[in-house]
């Protein structure tokens, strides 16, 4: 399956490079299914719907579980999953070369639409976030999760014991008092974004000359950050299977700078007001992401090694709203 699944990466990468030059394009839905409480729906009977994702294993999960409730509701649907970056899947969108993505209602309020303040709650977050990108852009979200994947600063248990380090002051005083004993493994992208690194330095007064940060891939992050050997703290994303597999600790942000990212559904506002019944069926599936249940389906692909589009058609089938062909 690995082979399998390094060739539909290779796809994705090659659809995106005809989305550049204004061309549709897309592979077919990795594993078949069937109806079960999705069952198909008239108006969606043919309706080609292409659904992206990004490129990291939570992302690919949710796009493949937008793809197989789409299956069972009858669309016609193609996969263009894996996409790199936050940026990319957003342009691949508001250019129409995909339909529909979950994305998160942090990166929709600081990254797209640009505003330094998060809204503390999560459903005024949400609210926000749906008001301002349709205003702006013609985007709709819709569906919200409870689950939230926000952005946290992990070390392993044994550092925290060791350190006394607990919250985010805490990792500002001891980078002040010894930068060598808070060096932090940073993934690429959590290195420049204002609701990364740069925006938690300000918030917590943390000279970022100072910090002795070695980005790397987000994947090396963890296990790194957990043997403590290249970096004692790490940036991760807090619903990633990988944080209670390695026994991480998630530094609390005790002065609440990350912004929520809840998941939700997004869509241009013409594919959300021709096709409504997209949302009603996504609603209920939605409710059910968690964060207890995201990080489950995470760990089955980065600890137990699983494939995630087959880790989502099995949920999807545990859950009821899919069979297997």
């Amino acid at each position: 399956m690995r082979t399998n699944r390094a060739l539909r990466v290779l796809l994705a990468a090659a659809a995106v490079l005809l989305a550049g030059c204004g061309l549709q394009s897309g592979g077919s839905v990795p594993l078949p299914v069937g109806p079960g409480s999705i069952v198909a729906d008239p108006a969606l009977r043919g309706v080609p719907i292409t659904v992206g994702s990004k490129d990291f294993t939570e992302q690919n999960i949710l796009g493949f579980i937008i793809e197989f409730a789409m299956v069972a509701a009858g669309a016609e649907v193609r996969d263009l999953t894996d996409i790199q970056g936050s940026n990319s899947l957003r342009d691949a969108q508001l250019s129409g070369q995909i339909d529909i993505a979950y994305d998160y209602t942090g990166t929709g309020w600081v990254n797209y639409l640009g505003n330094e303040t998060p809204v503390p709650d999560e459903r005024a977050q949400f609210d926000a976030v749906r008001a301002a990108d349709r205003a702006a852009h013609g985007i709709v979200w819709a569906a919200m999760a409870p689950m939230n994947n926000t952005y946290a600063i992990a070390t392993s248990r044994r550092t925290a014991e060791r350190t006394g380090v607990r919250s985010l002051s805490d990792y500002a005083e001891l980078l002040a008092a010894d930068p060598a004993a808070a060096a932090t493994c940073v993934g690429t992208e959590f290195s420049v974004r204002q609701d990364g690194y740069p925006g938690m330095a300000r918030a917590y007064g943390i000279d970022n000359g100072r910090a002795q940060k070695r980005i790397v891939q987000d994947a090396v992050v963890y296990q790194a950050t957990a043997d403590a050997d290249q970096c004692a703290f790490g940036s991760v994303a807090a619903t990633d299977g990988r944080i209670p597999a390695l026994d991480l600790v998630l530094l609390e942000d005790d002065r609440a700078f990350f912004p929520k990212y809840n998941a939700a559904l997004v869509m241009r506002a013409e594919f959300a007001d021709a096709h409504p019944e997209v949302a009603r069926i996504m609603t209920p599936i939605s409710r059910l992401l968690t964060n207890e249940s995201i990080t489950e389906l995470n760990r089955q692909v980065d600890v137990e090694g699983r494939e995630p589009e087959e880790v989502a058609r099995d949920w999807m089938v545990a859950q009821g709203f899919v069979t297997k062909e």
